[in-house]
């Protein structure tokens, strides 16, 4: 099922950023905020200055100077360099058991790109059973703002995946205490190794449970050095993006710009639902929030007034040409709790099924009580197709639930997969029908 109307974006770099992004103008590419790997006790080199220039002569001397102090500098970068190539330095440098690896000097930054979809390298672990991602029942008061970023920012980590050259930087909500974390899949693609900090400072290595590039989704597991899980962590509680309208309030937490930024609240409002995001061929639904969602956030929460989590943040839009702002979108936590229980079970998202028709977003009044979504385009071959639906046709109801806006019918399709079997009342030329759909693969 289509909303009515759809927008298309486009990718388009920005640099800096971890957040995928898109614009109008196609780029073959995402640029990744990583960091380089460094060298013991060296710090980044920066442009030397020039001493005041009081008379010629002294200019000469000070030029001398500078030029012998640069070869040096060059020659002892060189051995270093060498000696970290053949192995007599080690790769990371730790203090401690974990060590302060993000506050280390030592590091310093590069803008390079990466293909989001890149498959990871990482150790893959299963999921334990009995692992799913649910609702919370209810949501009792509205929160404050404090009271809000003090629930959900200990559930919230950063994620350093580890590639042939540097590292991107992103961000993980905590799924469960053992440590099941949901992050973007872009933010492990290309990994070699990965490994979560918390907000309290506590480190572990990441395994991959499972990804689909294509929802953008991951899921990862805490463990320590050995290989056993994290226990005791602050998992994150959930709620439905259903239940979002347009204006609610909603917050982000992320590591926008650089890691000692990691932690970053920032609030808005939900700006769109549903809304169609087409990028390299994939579409993608989506909550739009005008919550600034910056270098760093991607695969951090959407969080409603309640302190739940409602999404997972995974683009931006941006422009070279243009000032763009407030324009960020999350993956609902109504697509998110099946796409993450398909990966925790199988390894990976099983199919999703398409109803095959197009239908306008709000319901149209038929008779008194009677309201039913206009059919705008049945795809050939589909399962409506199949089951008989027509242009012009109304959809009163679906799987035994009246719909009458586009989310009621999508929230039905979410639930169902491929093979499955849903009836459809249907009005048509003032009479109600009932037809069958088997639901089938999405027709290209």
């Amino acid at each position: 099922m289509e909303q009515y109307p759809s927008d298309n974006f486009i990718p388009q770099r920005e640099p800096n950023e971890v957040t995928l992004e898109y614009v109008a103008e196609p780029k073959p590419y995402v640029a990744y905020y990583v960091q380089d790997r460094p060298l013991p006790g060296r710090k980044p080199e920066t442009a030397a200055q020039e001493p005041p220039a009081r008379t010629r002569r002294k200019r000469h001397r000070g030029m001398k100077i500078f030029l012998i102090c640069l070869a040096a500098v060059l020659v002892l970068a060189g051995g270093l360099y060498a000696a970290w190539w053949f192995g007599l330095l080690p790769d990371r440098f730790y203090g401690g058991d974990h060590g302060d690896y993000y506050d280390d000097p030592d590091y310093y930054y590069y803008y390079g790109e990466l293909d989001e979809s890149a498959e990871p390298e990482l150790p893959v672990v299963s999921a334990d059973d009995g692992v799913r991602l649910v609702y919370a029942d209810g949501h009792g008061d509205a929160l404050t703002i404090q009271e809000i970023y003090r629930r959900v920012n200990p559930s919230t980590v950063t994620v350093v995946t580890e590639l042939p050259r540097g590292a991107s930087v992103g961000t993980g909500v905590i799924l469960t205490e053992d440590g099941y974390i949901i992050t973007n899949a872009h933010v492990i693609a290309g990994g070699t190794s990965c490994y979560v900090a918390l907000a309290d400072g506590s480190i572990f290595d990441a395994a991959l449970v499972g990804y689909d590039a294509e929802q953008d989704l991951a899921v990862i597991k805490a463990q320590d050095t050995d290989g056993r899980a994290a226990q005791g962590l602050p998992a994150a509680e959930f709620g439905d993006s259903d239940a979002l309208s347009v204006g609610d309030p909603v917050y982000a937490i992320g590591n926008p710009l650089r890691l000692e930024l990691r932690g970053t609240f920032t609030d808005g409002i939900v700006s769109a639902i549903n809304r169609n995001v087409t990028v390299n061929d994939k579409t993608m639904n989506l909550i739009q929030t005008n919550a600034a969602l910056n270098n760093g956030n991607s695969g951090g929460p959407l969080i409603n007034v309640y302190g739940q989590v409602v999404g997972i943040n995974t683009i931006k839009m941006s422009s070279d040409y243009s000032n763009v702002e407030g324009l960020g979108f999350a993956i609902p936590s109504a697509s998110i709790r099946r796409l993450v229980n398909d990966l925790l079970t199988y390894g990976e998202v099983r199919p999703e099924p398409s109803f095959g028709v197009t239908v306008l977003q709000t319901g149209t009044r038929l008779e008194d009580d009677i309201w039913g979504l206009q059919v705008l385009e049945v795809t050939p071959g589909s399962a409506a197709d199949l089951a008989g639906i027509r242009e012009g046709d109304f959809v009163l109801a679906a799987g035994g639930r009246p719909v009458e806006t586009s989310q009621e019918l999508l929230r039905i399709r979410r639930q169902l997969y491929v093979g499955d079997q849903v009836t459809m009342e249907i009005w048509r030329d003032g009479e109600r029908m009932e037809v069958t759909l088997t639901l089938n693969d999405p027709v290209e």
